[in-house]
C-alpha cells in the first residue's frame, strides 16, 4: 500500500524550470543582450541551480552514497570544462590564464567555501560535525597532489619561459591527473566505499572510526540496555520511534530517478550555458570596475559550483557532513583531473599560450589551505572554529582576487 500511495519526488517546478532555463539559453546564445534580458537569464540561472540540486538529491537517494555525490560532481565538472574551452576558443590571448584561474577558484571555493559552510551548518546543528577521516583524508591528499602537479610546478619548470608547461610536461600532467582521478573513483566507489559513507552519530557514536571514548561507550551501553528493557516490557514501555527523515524514506522509483537524471543534465547545461550568456556582461563589468581578469574565473567558478554548494549545505543540515565533504573534495578532484586533460587536448587547436602556474600569493593560499584542511580532517570531527578558519581563508582569497 505504501508503494501505491508514495508521492513522486518530482514536483511541477522542478520539471518546468530546467526546460525554461534551456529555452532561455537557446534564445540568448551568441547574442548581445540588453540589461533586462540579462536579468531574466540570471533569474533562469538561479532557478536552474535549485532544480539541479533537487534532481541530484533524487538520483543520490536512488543510487546511494557515494555515487550520488559523484553524479553531481562529474556532471558539473564536465560542463565546466566545456565552458572553459569555449571561452578560451572565443576569447583570444586575454583568456590564456582562464583555465588556471577557474580551476584554482574551484579548488579554493570547494576546499574552503563548501567545506567551511558544511562544517558551520553541521556544528550549529550538533555542536560537533562528525565525518570519516579515512575517506576525507584520502580525498584531500588527492586534491593536494593534483593541485601541486598542475598549478604549482608550471611556475618552476624551465623548459618553457613563463608559468607554462612544455608539450611533454603538459601531456604528463594530463595523463597523471586523469590516472589519479580514475584511481580515486575506483577507491571511492568499489574498494573502500565505506570510507565515504555518512557517519552514524546515533546511540552515542560520534567517531567515524575507532573506539568510542569511555563516556560514549557508557552512554551507548545504557541506551542499549534501556532499549532491551523496553522491548522485553512490550509496547507499553517502548519509546516512540525517531522521526523518519529523507535518508530513510523509500527510494524513488527507477522511472523517477531516470527522469531526474535527464533533468539534472538539462539543468546543468542551462546553468553553464546561461552563465556563458551573462559572462560578457560580467566581463565588461569587471573591466569597467578596473578589476583583474582573474575575477572572471572566480565568478564563473562561483556560478558553476552553486548547485554543489547548495546540495552540500542541505546534506549538512541533515547531519550528513561526510556527504558534504564528498561533494566538496570530489568536485575539486574532478575539476583538476578532468580540466587539465581536456585543456591539453584543446591546446592542439587553441592558439596562444596556456598559463597554468600560480603566482606567489595564490601559492601561499594553496599551501595554507592544504595545511589547515589536513588539521581539520585528521580528527574526524570539527567545531565552529574549523568552519570559521576555512571561511576566513575563502574570504582572503576573494579579497585578494579583487585587490591583489
Amino acid at each position: 500500500m505504501s508503494t501505491a500511495t508514495r508521492k513522486s519526488p518530482l514536483t511541477d517546478w522542478t520539471l518546468v524550470v530546467p526546460v525554461v532555463a534551456l529555452v532561455a539559453l537557446v534564445f540568448s546564445w551568441g547574442r548581445d543582450l540588453p540589461s533586462g534580458v540579462v536579468a531574466l537569464v540570471a533569474l533562469c540561472l538561479g532557478g536552474a541551480v535549485l532544480a539541479a540540486v533537487h534532481h541530484a538529491e533524487v538520483v543520490a537517494h536512488r543510487v546511494g552514497e557515494p555515487f550520488g555525490s559523484l553524479v553531481l560532481a562529474v556532471a558539473v565538472t564536465v560542463i565546466e570544462v566545456a565552458l572553459i574551452v569555449t571561452l578560451m576558443a572565443d576569447g583570444g590571448p586575454k583568456t590564456a590564464s582562464l583555465a588556471r584561474d577557474t580551476v584554482f577558484a574551484a579548488v579554493m571555493i570547494t576546499c574552503n567555501g563548501i567545506v567551511g559552510l558544511s562544517l558551520l551548518v553541521g556544528a550549529l546543528r550538533t555542536r560537533v560535525a562528525v565525518f570519516n577521516a579515512e575517506g576525507s583524508g584520502a580525498a584531500l591528499a588527492t586534491v593536494a597532489t593534483l593541485a601541486v602537479l598542475s598549478l604549482v610546478l608550471p611556475t618552476f619548470t624551465t623548459s618553457k619561459p613563463g608559468p607554462e608547461f612544455s608539450t611533454a610536461q603538459l601531456a604528463f600532467a594530463a595523463v597523471a591527473s586523469l590516472s589519479l582521478y580514475g584511481v580515486f573513483i575506483a577507491v571511492q566507489t568499489v574498494r573502500h566505499r565505506d570510507y565515504f559513507l555518512p557517519v552514524d552519530t546515533g546511540a552515542g557514536r560520534s567517531r567515524p572510526a575507532g573506539a568510542a571514548s569511555p563516556s560514549e561507550a557508557a552512554t551507548a551501553m545504557a541506551s542499549a540496555s534501556a532499549l532491551a528493557s523496553a522491548s522485553a516490557g512490550g509496547g507499553a514501555g517502548r519509546e516512540a520511534p525517531a522521526p523518519v527523515d529523507e535518508d530513510h524514506a523509500e527510494p524513488p522509483s527507477v522511472r523517477d530517478a531516470l527522469i531526474s537524471l535527464g533533468l539534472l543534465l538539462v539543468a546543468l547545461v542551462a546553468v553553464v550555458g546561461d552563465a556563458k550568456a551573462v559572462s560578457p556582461t560580467i566581463e565588461s563589468g569587471v573591466e569597467s570596475a578596473g578589476l583583474p581578469n582573474a575575477v572572471v574565473g572566480v565568478i564563473i567558478a562561483l556560478l558553476v559550483l552553486a548547485p554543489e554548494t547548495l546540495a552540500a549545505v542541505r546534506a549538512a543540515r541533515r547531519d550528513r557532513v561526510q556527504t558534504s565533504l564528498n561533494l566538496a573534495y570530489g568536485s575539486a578532484i574532478a575539476s583538476i583531473g578532468l580540466t587539465i586533460p581536456a585543456i591539453a587536448l584543446a591546446s592542439i587547436w587553441l592558439s596562444g599560450p596556456l598559463l597554468l602556474g600560480l603566482g606567489p600569493i595564490h601559492m601561499v593560499l594553496l599551501a595554507l589551505t592544504i595545511v589547515v584542511s589536513a588539521l581539520t580532517i585528521v580528527p574526524g570531527r570539527a567545531t565552529l572554529l574549523q568552519a570559521g578558519v576555512h571561511l576566513v581563508l575563502l574570504a582572503a582569497y576573494l579579497f585578494l582576487a579583487v585587490s591583489p
